[in-house]
């Protein structure tokens, strides 16, 4: 029996390394790149189907082929904030291939966004709350749902945003440490709070998500529980010292994750620092540096 195939896009970056190290199990992926790896080191595993090397918006016939046959392509292409100099805007032009591609293979797409489209917003955020990017990576995520949406009604194809929070080993306080860290002290003395989820619980999520039949529009993607920063850093063991945090600095970004948890086949654990440290622990050795999530 043939197993259902799913194209990644954005694969060298760390989401996408995620999953090659944690394979989704009765899939096979497809894994895009926009440049061919280097002889010394780089191997495609036996699980997967192939690498196709390919830009997928200077190319979109070859993006074309590599999508055919596909039921999913999970969208994890586009710049992250502070590295390399690709405009954000990308974020919705390789979205909107994406969708393209989607529309030509008949297949559905799984657009990586973020829990930074929420902004400043205070409480628990449902899926339902309003777009209040606070920042130009944010903003980019938001034009990128809603242009993505638009086309994709268009064309009539299915679409998922997911909305995902801090990655426990990805984001820039645990996966960002060095010597001489110093953390945002707020006016009531403690550090930001975020809706973490740790990487081997991403991928677990990730993976049920694919093999999912039907997904809604929208999908905050954390487990549930806002992270204190400080917490993080004490669970792993790593000093940091306080500096005063900037005007505006925004305090707490918590997901509602009740709607994620109805399309789980298991219950979603509560966030624990502990436990995202203990992941994230196992799992760094394998990951090398890159340039696009």
């Amino acid at each position: 029996m043939t197993k259902p195939a799913v194209l990644v896009l954005g694969a060298t970056g760390r989401i996408g390394q995620l999953l090659q190290l944690c394979p989704p199990e009765g899939m096979a992926l497809r894994l895009q790149r926009r440049r061919a790896p280097q002889a010394q080191g780089a191997t495609a595993d036996t699980w997967a189907d192939s690498w196709h090397v390919l830009d997928p918006l200077a190319e979109p016939a070859a993006l074309s082929r590599a999508a055919r046959g596909a039921t999913t392509i999970l969208c994890l292409a586009g710049p992250v904030p502070g590295r390399g100099s690709e405009p954000m805007q990308a974020h919705v032009a390789l979205a909107l291939a994406a969708v393209r591609a989607a529309a030509a293979a008949q297949a559905r797409v799984l657009l990586a966004s973020s829990a930074a489209v929420y902004g400043a917003q205070e409480g628990l955020l449902a899926e339902t709350a309003a777009l209040r990017p606070a920042n130009a990576y944010g903003a980019a995520k938001a034009e990128m749902e809603t242009r993505a949406a638009a086309l994709a009604a268009e064309l009539g194809v299915a679409v998922t945003m997911l909305r995902i929070g801090n990655i426990a080993g990805f984001d820039a306080i645990l996966g960002g440490w060095r010597p001489g860290f110093a953390l945002d002290r707020l006016a009531d003395g403690r550090s930001p709070r975020r809706s973490y989820i740790g990487p081997r619980s991403l991928a677990r999520v990730l993976a049920a998500l694919l093999a999912a039949p039907d997904l809604p529009p929208v999908l905050n993607l954390a487990q549930p529980g806002p992270v204190e920063m400080a917490a993080l850093l004490r669970a792993a063991g790593r000093p940091f010292a306080w500096r005063q945090a900037a005007a505006g600095a925004i305090a707490e970004v918590a997901l509602d994750c009740r709607l994620l948890a109805a399309y789980l086949p298991f219950a979603l654990e509560t966030a624990d620092p502990a436990q995202m440290v203990a992941e994230w622990g196992d799992l760094a050795p394998h990951f090398t540096e890159e340039s696009r999530r």
